[in-house]
């Protein structure tokens, strides 16, 4: 596999090696693989998690039961951001490596504007040979804007910075057949090609009490990730090499393979957007997207939820499965009237035509076929 870009996500349980404290030999450890993977010329992302922990270390008379509700967590991410980031900058500053703290919430990857700031930012910082340490901004997020793990948030910074790979490290060896900490004769997955119904089923939630990010958003992570054509390594954080060995394509972890091949920059901005509504459409809708046509009003069966015009929305089949993303011409209230109807008779009904589709095929990604399973 050539891997000239990577994104690592580090979990905090690999950060602190199941301790309360940032634990500074594995971050070092870390670092070297990084170090050794720039030397090969390769560019490298760290997603770091870890914020709230190092606020609880370095704000110790903070008790764990304190940290649930979202102000103190706040406080603590505040609080920590600054520890976390000085303690990566240390390690890396003994390989001489300069490198840049990015703060990333899901507002900043939403608008198209943002998105495309950011990934000029970043690639700003990769040319100039300096490594970009991201982390949600979670001293400020709320419900609304927050991305909710860093799992998630490392899938859209490798879309917005067209990865090829993205290593997500945890406390366990990666996906396995059923969990081993119950199940004894649980095996790991060493592939898979197909994100179905029988892999969600195998997501269970975090035992590590120190990230929120369980397997469900590790798969996420891999379904957001695949789709944009990046391959993704999901393998335990304490294993010796463990980066450097999956950039290389060693058998590390359970690796993902891409669902498609890498898409243009317009269509993994509308991957990475949160629909904000969705449409229900008919049979040969589906059919005519599926063959890379445009979405007409005539196959839209029901409008769901409140939306604009340019927004990102859901289209679903008949059963309700989710089989494309697009950027919608018409907003929700004049989708509903024209819903069912003929292209022609738009201008008609609304008195205005600004297209004679509801979502081009040019604003538009059909998710691969895995992904219209149930899950």
């Amino acid at each position: 596999m050539n891997v000239s870009k990577l994104v690592i996500k580090v979990g905090t349980s690999t950060l602190t090696a199941g301790t309360p404290r940032l634990n500074r030999r594995r971050m070092l450890e870390l670092a070297q693989q990084m170090v050794a993977l720039r030397e090969q010329h390769r560019e490298v992302v760290l997603v770091t998690s870890g914020a709230i922990a190092a606020g609880r270390e370095r704000f110790g008379r903070f008790h764990r039961p304190l940290a649930r509700t979202v102000p103190v967590k706040q406080m603590l991410a505040a609080v920590g951001q600054t520890h976390l980031m000085l303690a990566w900058e240390q390690v890396f500053d003994m390989f001489d490596v300069p490198v840049a703290q990015v703060l990333l919430t899901r507002a900043d990857l939403s608008d198209r504007r943002r998105y495309l700031n950011a990934r000029d930012t970043l690639n700003t910082i990769l040319a100039h040979q300096t490594l970009p340490v991201i982390n949600e901004n979670d001293a400020v997020a709320t419900d609304e804007i927050r991305v909710g793990d860093n799992d998630n948030l490392s899938a859209l910074v490798a879309n917005v910075v067209s990865a090829d790979l993205l290593v997500i490290l945890t406390d366990q060896d990666g996906l396995y057949t059923a969990d081993p900490r119950q199940n004894p004769a649980a095996t790991l997955i060493p592939e898979v090609a197909q994100l179905d119904d029988t892999i969600w089923n195998l997501a269970g939630a975090s035992r590590s009490g120190q990230g929120v990010g369980g397997m469900t958003t590790k798969l996420q992570a891999a379904d957001l990730a695949t789709r944009s054509g990046i391959t993704v390594v999901m393998a335990n954080g304490a294993r010796p090499n463990v980066i450097y060995d999956a950039a290389q394509g060693a058998p590390v972890g359970t690796r993902f393979l891409p669902a498609a091949s890498n898409m243009e920059s317009r269509k993994r901005w509308i991957l990475s957007e949160k629909p904000l509504g969705a449409v229900r459409v008919d049979d040969g809708a589906v059919q005519a997207l599926l063959e890379g046509k445009s979405l007409l009003p005539v196959g839209v069966r029901e409008v769901i939820d409140e939306f604009e015009r340019g927004e990102v929305i859901e289209i679903r089949d008949s059963a309700g499965r989710e089989i494309a993303h697009g950027i919608t011409r018409y907003n929700s209230a004049d989708a509903r009237r024209i819903a069912g109807r003929r292209s022609s008779e738009i201008a008609g009904i609304l008195g205005y035509e600004l297209a004679s589709m509801l979502v081009h095929t040019d604003d538009m990604v059909v998710l691969h076929p895995v992904s219209l399973s149930l899950r």
